[in-house]
């Protein structure tokens, strides 16, 4: 999937105004999945994105993760972007929607079995949202 067109999808998903509030989405989304998950998954998950996103999941290889909720996964998405926790949560939604989409099931699957179970929701969105969406296209 092209940058522009990951970017386009999460807008779409995360129902924000525009292009830049959904790559700022995209920014603290990925960027806070990197510290939440160990650093090599969050390669492997970059290797399978655009090559502007890579940055905000590298470099954190070889590190252990730091184990947090998935409300203060919201909440950190939220100081990073500076909006309200809701629309953080919208957000974040979004854009695990078109990782779903973006990333092949075995480095998206890796990713979730090193989540607690709170983050199934993500997961289960996920999956119902693009099933409507591109049944619909």
């Amino acid at each position: 999937m092209k940058y522009n067109e990951f970017t386009k999808h999460v807008q779409s998903f995360s129902q924000t105004d525009s292009l830049d509030e959904a790559e700022r989405a995209i920014r603290a989304t990925l960027e806070t999945l990197a510290e939440r998950i160990q650093g090599d998954a969050a390669s492997k998950v970059a290797e399978q994105l655009p090559e502007e996103m890579h940055p905000y999941l590298r470099g954190q290889e070889g590190q252990t993760s730091s184990p947090f909720t998935l409300q203060e996964f919201y909440q950190r998405v939220s100081q990073k972007e500076g909006i309200d926790p809701a629309t953080a949560v919208m957000h974040v939604r979004g854009v695990f929607a078109v990782l779903n989409a973006a990333v092949p099931p075995e480095e998206f699957g890796e990713v979730q079995t090193t989540l607690s179970d709170d983050y199934e929701e993500l997961f289960a969105a996920s999956n119902k949202v693009l099933i409507t969406k591109y049944s619909h296209d």
